[in-house]
């Protein structure tokens, strides 16, 4: 199994991407359009989780930005009838905290809005899936996107508001507490509750 490729981005089509490794093997991976989307320039370093798919016709290795978009792409094909092909179409239209949802609320019409999923194909997703994507709806999975520093560390940073850099380098910790919410957009005023939390303890 591949879990995961990182190198240098050599090329980019409407749904694929080549990366070379350091070691000069060159992986094309195929990946949803939200990916596409958020990839760097060519020649900058990525880093993708993957998954192999093994057919008799061949071989394909399907990229994500996020590990809960690998995990619901797997959960996604584990229903009879739908192949990575539209795993990766769901993944497109509607990303994988909107389409879990979808699945969730068994949602038919959003569902089989998407381009190769019919009514039936909807209706199975919802009834075999409806309770077991809640990890991947609102962020409740994480939504750690993998990216490469330019000295080619791989790290992982939560987009929860719990964790970041600090203006130094270093890691910051902050639990977000209720009223902090409305001051994310304005830095003095977070400092002040905070300041507030502080001395409260």
């Amino acid at each position: 199994m591949i879990a995961g490729v990182a190198g240098r981005l050599a090329a980019k089509s409407a749904d694929r991407v080549v990366v070379q490794t350091s070691g000069g093997v060159g992986y094309e991976v195929v990946v949803p359009l939200g990916v596409m989307e958020q990839l760097p320039a060519l020649g900058e370093s990525v880093l993708l989780a993957t998954e192999l798919v093994v057919r008799e016709d061949g071989w394909a290795l399907y990229g994500f930005l996020a590990e809960a978009e690998r995990r619901f792409f797997q959960r996604l094909t584990s229903v009879s009838g739908v192949g990575p092909k539209l795993a990766i179409a769901l993944l497109s239209a509607l990303g994988a905290d909107r389409g879990a949802k979808a699945i969730r609320e068994r949602n038919i019409g959003l569902l089989s809005s998407v381009s190769g999923i019919g009514k039936k194909t909807a209706e199975r997703l919802a009834l075999e899936l409806a309770d077991k994507v809640d990890e991947f709806v609102d962020g409740a999975g994480g939504r750690e996107v993998a990216a490469l520093t330019p000295a080619g560390r791989g790290e992982m940073g939560s987009a929860d508001g719990k964790r970041g850099r600090g203006e130094g380098g270093g890691t910051l910790e902050t639990p977000i507490r209720a009223g902090h919410g409305k001051c994310l957009l304005d830095s003095s005023c977070l400092a002040a509750k905070l300041a507030a939390d502080k001395d409260a303890s």
